[in-house]
């Protein structure tokens, strides 16, 4: 169990641009790194393969796992992956929004709901959690207390909504039945925006729901 004590979350701030249906948007990303002093897993390759391969330094990347296939979230994926042979990751209901991105490399692999990461003695489990797109994933990394939900659930509420690929039904389903029966002390650690736990946002899911987001 020693590894696990040693096990910690890095947070970096990548900036770049998010494009789908027509539209361009300025958006900066915020990219997990999950691991010990040997090795890591990156979640979120956004827009800078240079600053997340710093960040990882000399430690053997395990895998590179993404949430969702947006654009934002994944652009710097395939250069990361060259710099350091690590997978990458994504639950096959994306492959239609990554091949947008990435027309000619695929992920090296399927996430899959209730399947098990392991970095550094730590086990995250995949949540399958639709909605803001079909492939949408969180991971659950109990014997570290939190959760990294990608766009799924932020402080404040759902993620968007509106554009090609998601559903607002959805999203609420995933995040009732999902994210919301982890433990209140949970800390939600968000694909874009400040971190919040699981108690806090909780009380509003009715509110969310009749704003219709």
């Amino acid at each position: 169990m020693a590894a696990a004590h040693e096990a910690r979350v890095e947070h970096l701030v990548t900036s770049g641009t998010f494009s789908l249906d027509g539209g361009t948007w300025d958006v900066d990303n915020n990219v997990w790194i999950v691991g010990d002093d040997s090795e890591a897993i990156v979640i979120d390759a956004a827009h800078d393969a240079d600053a997340i391969a710093q960040a990882l330094g000399e430690r053997r990347l395990v895998a590179i796992v993404c949430t969702h296939a947006h654009d934002d979230h994944i652009d710097a994926a395939p250069a990361l992956a060259e710099r350091t042979g690590a997978p990458i990751l994504l639950h096959p209901a994306d492959t239609e929004l990554w091949k947008q991105k990435h027309p000619d490399r695929a992920p090296d692999g399927e996430l899959a709901d209730g399947q098990q990461l392991t970095v550094a003695g730590v086990e995250l489990t995949v949540l399958h959690t639709p909605g803001h797109c079909h492939g949408a994933v969180s991971l659950y990394a109990p014997t570290l207390g939190t959760v990294f939900t990608g766009d799924t659930l932020f402080a404040g509420g759902p993620g968007a909504t509106g554009r090609t690929f998601s559903d607002f039904p959805t999203i609420v389903e995933s995040i009732r039945e999902r994210l919301l029966t982890l433990p209140a002390e949970t800390v939600v650690r968000t694909g874009h925006g400040d971190s919040t736990t699981i108690g806090a946002e909780a009380p509003h899911l009715e509110e969310w729901i009749a704003r219709g987001h």
